[in-house]
């Protein structure tokens, strides 16, 4: 990172900083003119808009089509809003020895990993990537992770060193004189990322939720000696029995970060730790039922639709994404005015659908699966769903673990559902897969 933007992204984060101390309505006149921007500049510059959107500019943002992956995708070259930039291009430079580089010298490009389908395509201009910067960096702000000119700080942030996934490349562009970052490939050998660790010595932590399960495990067994004063997880769901992993290795409650490629920072806790703060700001988060209708507060959705009020190269309005969360009636006691998430339960790809006594089917969210498992004394845990059944993955469980037990445990919950159970297999394994990111993901659908 250079000095300049070094010094850009400062003045970015004390902008959103300020932005805590808003009222509800000074927060509700920000997004309302940010929206009205956005969507004005996309009609304007986007051929997509222009006919997506027809005859619709008076209309609620609620009342506006849905934009999917598919959709966006298919329609790349008309979406975005420069006419030098074309999808086949973008695919090209992914390719090449060139993918963390910028794409046409402007463009930072991001790109999901396909787990719930083909991969998606993401680009940010400089005053974008800022953006993005300062969102992740608004997550650190609120953990009381200092960094800045009179402060250097050490990150270590474990998860995937793919040139073109966004974690990689916020790890890249952060290095820098006052942020010193070791970043680790979460699918390397675990040998090689301890010994990693305990020679950098982290003052900031960042992984995965399961990386981080993992190396709170390896910290309480010693294998680990490390003292980061904040752990941040993102990327996964970051379950109960995780959190209270985490807080009996280092000593201190994790913060839960919701973030994704497309959006950037969408909220995260702050030190209350009351639930997590969604970005309205940067983000408006709607969440919805299969139908995309607005479902109410406290109750768990099937999908969120964001609307991205920074992006403009690629604007996304209403974009479906695919994870299931609640919002939270409460507000936190630390008084910053944004609303509030009860919980973030995983993808609507996560569920289970199984067949019931009238020949119907029944949804199992992951957290089914969570109660009957993570008060077990293993390292870590996995369903997989294939032809055959359910098998249960348990790794590192202690002699005391009964796979009897378990196995009547996820059937006594899944009758609970109403579902019928299939075959379940407890299988005791060394380690849990990892995909090729470096995700163990607690929930595998492989039909």
């Amino acid at each position: 990172m250079t000095p300049r933007t070094l010094l850009a992204l400062l003045v970015d984060r004390r902008r959103l900083a300020r932005r805590d101390r808003w009222t509800r309505t000074e927060l509700d006149a920000h997004q309302a003119e940010a929206l009205k921007k956005l969507r004005a500049f996309a009609v304007e510059r986007s051929p997509f808009y222009r006919r997506f959107h027809a005859g619709m500019e008076t209309r609620r943002l609620e009342e506006l089509p849905v934009l999917t992956k598919r959709a966006l995708m298919e329609s790349f070259d008309e979406l975005v809003t420069d006419p030098d930039v074309r999808l086949a291009d973008v695919r090209a430079h992914l390719a090449s020895d060139a993918a963390g580089e910028r794409f046409l010298g402007r463009y930072w490009v991001a790109a999901t990993a396909g787990s719930t389908g083909a991969p998606g395509i993401f680009l940010h201009d400089a005053r974008e990537w800022r953006a993005v910067l300062a969102s992740y960096a608004r997550a650190n702000d609120w953990a009381h992770v200092e960094a800045g000119l009179t402060h250097r700080l050490k990150l270590a942030v474990v998860s995937s060193r793919t040139p073109w996934h966004q974690s990689a490349i916020v790890g890249q562009t952060l290095e820098s004189a006052f942020v010193r970052t070791l970043r680790i490939d979460a699918t390397q050998p675990l040998e090689r990322t301890l010994a990693e660790l305990n020679e950098f010595q982290p003052e900031s932590l960042v992984g995965y939720a399961s990386m981080l399960r993992i190396l709170a495990t390896e910290q309480l067994d010693g294998r680990l000696r490390i003292r980061p004063k904040a752990i941040l997880s993102a990327s996964e769901v970051l379950t109960g029995d995780s959190r209270a992993r985490i807080r009996r290795a280092w000593g201190r409650e994790p913060f839960d970060v919701y973030a994704a490629t497309e959006p950037a920072g969408v909220g995260s806790e702050c030190d209350r730790h009351e639930g997590m703060h969604l970005y309205e700001d940067l983000v408006v988060t709607e969440v919805v039922d299969d139908a995309n209708r607005p479902v109410p507060v406290g109750e768990l959705g099937a999908k969120v639709l964001v609307t991205v009020l920074f992006r403009r190269t690629q604007p996304l309005i209403r974009y479906e994404m695919s994870d299931c969360v609640a919002l939270s009636a409460r507000s936190c006691s630390c008084g910053r005015p944004f609303a509030l998430l009860a919980g973030v339960r995983g993808r609507i790809e996560d569920t289970i659908r199984l067949p019931d006594a009238r020949g119907g089917r029944v949804e199992v969210r992951p957290n089914v699966f969570h109660a009957a498992l993570e008060q077990l004394d293993v390292r870590g845990w996995q369903v997989v769903l294939d032809k055959r059944g359910i098998r249960v993955l348990l790794a590192g469980a202690a002699p005391s673990v009964d796979s009897s037990d378990v196995e009547r445990a996820i059937r006594a919950a899944l009758v609970e559902t109403g579902a019928v159970p299939p075959p379940i297999v407890v299988e005791r394994v060394v380690e849990i897969p990892k995909t090729a990111m470096g995700k163990t993901p607690l929930i595998a659908i492989e039909l």
